[in-house]
């Protein structure tokens, strides 16, 4: 039997994920025309066109996109194939995509550069904000690791449970909370912040005060946790944030407090998400072990 150019599966790769051909080209060294006749040979070879013109870009066709997580895995196997089984870290020279939220940064970013700069001191660490209605990150390779809570993952991703974290309640010192017995009704009579990119507001403390007949305010959103932390300083807020945060704030020497939140809530179980075809690499796999230590040894 007489294999078609395997080369084209690579092409093909490439072509999908920039959808254009300038931009296919300028990643395999090659000229425009050059890769105009590679497009027409796939298309040949698949008996579709595989991508159309749609205004002044190209969109894929419903049998490309059928294709695209095939021809991902075949190429990444492939290229897998010529890789060693052991890895130099002395000399490993590779961006490491990760996204995370500020939470996680505060409490283990530093630890995780220091050891990372010690064992792949040429290595780069890109932490990645999280991003509405990006679901497809992982599967598409535009990040290497997904380290969260969010359970939005397609179902091939592989997982690893890092810790877990009880919800607390960050305050100012001398927040008037403190001057009488913390209880559910006391907790929601004061005006409450939410650290959330995506805007979200409602969560597990709404629906539990719910179940109590009570219900809280929301008077500020924070797209991020620093500032949220900042504005705690000098206002009557309360922060819910997770147990881990509100001692590493203690910790840093900043006026605030915690308390326990008198509610019956669940722990939030933060893991890191990879995709199945970085499985087995070397330094994929040396990254997620010294993530997970660096759990272990600051919880």
């Amino acid at each position: 039997m007489q294999l078609p150019d395997l080369n084209l599966l690579v092409a093909l790769d490439v072509l999908l994920e920039e959808g254009s051909v300038v931009g296919a080209a300028r990643r395999m060294h090659l000229s425009a025309p050059a890769m105009s006749r590679t497009l027409a040979r796939i298309r040949e070879a698949v008996g579709d066109p595989i991508l159309v013109r749609a205004g002044r870009r190209l969109v894929p066709t419903p049998r490309a996109l059928e294709l695209r997580d095939q021809v991902r895995g075949v190429v990444e196997q492939a290229a897998g194939l010529f890789r060693s089984s052991a890895v130099d870290l002395s000399s490993l020279d590779r961006h490491f995509h990760v996204r995370t939220n500020d939470i996680f940064m505060v409490c283990y970013g530093g630890r995780l550069f220091e050891r990372m700069h010690l064992e792949a001191p040429n290595a780069v660490l890109h932490f990645v904000p999280e991003i509405n209605g990006d679901d497809e990150a992982l599967r598409e390779g535009r990040v290497d690791l997904i380290v969260g809570a969010s359970n939005r993952l397609t179902p091939e991703i592989k997982s690893q449970g890092l810790f877990e974290a009880s919800f607390v309640g960050l305050v100012r010192e001398g927040h008037p909370i403190f001057d009488g017995p913390i209880t559910p009704r006391r907790f929601a009579t004061f005006d409450q912040m939410s650290v959330s990119r995506r805007g979200i507001t409602r969560g597990p403390i709404d629906h539990a005060l719910a179940e109590l007949g009570l219900s809280r305010r929301v008077a500020m959103i924070s797209p991020s946790f620093f500032s949220a932390v900042l504005a705690l300083r000098e206002s009557d807020l309360i922060l819910p944030m997770p147990d881990l945060v509100g001692s590493t704030c203690i910790e840093l020497g900043l006026p605030l407090r915690t308390f326990e939140i008198p509610l019956a809530l669940d722990s939030v179980r933060v893991r890191q998400s990879w995709h199945p075809r970085l499985d087995n690499d070397p330094a994929h796999c040396w990254l997620r072990a010294m993530i997970k230590q660096c759990c272990i040894e600051g919880t």
